[in-house]
């Protein structure tokens, strides 16, 4: 009989972390975005159920996750793989800095500029 009542009180304590831990969780940035945005990815505009939430991630806009407004201007929702794809965008600009420095000049040459006059000519 005490082992009963030794396991009740084990289930209340567990009982209790968990809601706690439910508690805690909904209280987080993810399950505030969640709450806040539809379940779309807002780069492939790929739709989530509650089935395959769990592949929904958060995405920090300026990749900083102290910042963590409660509006929700710092977050999007990504799918895992734009996710990834963001980050190593993010990665690869830290690495090799900004491409806009190697960047070439448009051209500004026209093929066909003069091409009624060589028309004219051949006639």
């Amino acid at each position: 009989m005490s082992n009963q009542k030794a396991g009740a009180g084990g289930y209340d304590k567990v009982f209790a972390e968990q809601q706690e831990y439910i508690a805690k969780r909904a209280s987080g940035y993810r399950e505030q975005a969640i709450k806040i945005y539809p379940w779309i990815c807002g780069r492939c505009r790929r739709e989530f159920t509650h089935r395959n939430l769990s592949e929904l991630t958060v995405h920090h806009v300026d990749h900083n996750h102290g910042n963590n407004p409660s509006d929700g201007s710092n977050w999007e929702l990504l799918c895992l793989y734009c996710h990834d794809e963001e980050h190593s965008k993010f990665e690869n600009f830290v690495r090799y800095g900004s491409t806009q420095d190697t960047e070439i000049e448009t051209s500004t040459y026209n093929p066909f500029a003069d091409l009624k006059d060589r028309m004219k000519q051949k006639k």
